[in-house]
């Protein structure tokens, strides 16, 4: 299938979703993420994550990874409209957080991080495939910035439902994930 038709189904597919199974499934995500062998992490990127989009909660992972890693930056986006370009910000308590024109809550201000000192990053998409290329909302974002990442950084997408066969349409500007977790499992790439 193309990345537009897999918008569309798996759109559709988290608009189903009950809250009951999304509490169930972020519980289940991350009890699969702490399956995972991570070297020390010191700056760790999060989307926040949008009701209104059905995304996985990554709220419980951050904790988890703050619990392993005392001291941890945690670094959030804020989308930079003209240049298609993520900035990204020092998660803090008191970050103010404003809806964006995609109604996601991003960082008003506060203090940047750069991309080359994260790494690790949760990537948020609708469809992964098993060779670990995904399905974004299409706007680019999350490849370029990912791009402009260290060579060794750690890309885990996170999603409610298994890859599918393979996304048709894949181009030389998608960047395989390293990791996905779903509720049934953590598949490396």
């Amino acid at each position: 299938m193309t990345k537009n038709e897999l918008r569309i189904i798996y759109k559709e597919k988290r608009r189903k979703l009950s809250l009951q199974n999304i509490d169930k499934f972020n519980d289940l995500i991350l009890i699969n993420f702490q399956k995972l062998r991570l070297p020390p992490v010191h700056c760790v990127h999060t989307y926040l994550a949008s009701l209104k989009l059905v995304e996985v909660d990554t709220s419980n992972l951050v904790r988890y990874l703050q619990f392993k890693n005392p001291g941890i930056k945690i670094a959030v986006p804020k989308v930079d409209n003209h240049s298609n370009s993520l900035y990204h910000y020092e998660y803090e308590e008191n970050i103010q957080l404003v809806p964006n024109n995609y109604g996601i809550d991003e960082p008003q201000d506060g203090k940047r991080i750069q991309p080359e000192e994260l790494d690790v990053v949760f990537v948020p998409l609708l469809a992964v495939d098993k060779k670990g290329f995904r399905v974004g909302y299409g706007k680019g974002f999350y490849d370029k910035f990912l791009a402009d990442c260290r060579m060794d950084v750690i890309s885990i997408g996170l999603s409610y439902f298994d890859p599918v066969d393979e996304i048709k349409d894949i181009n030389e500007y998608d960047l395989p994930l390293n990791y996905c977790v779903t509720p049934t499992r953590l598949i490396t790439f």
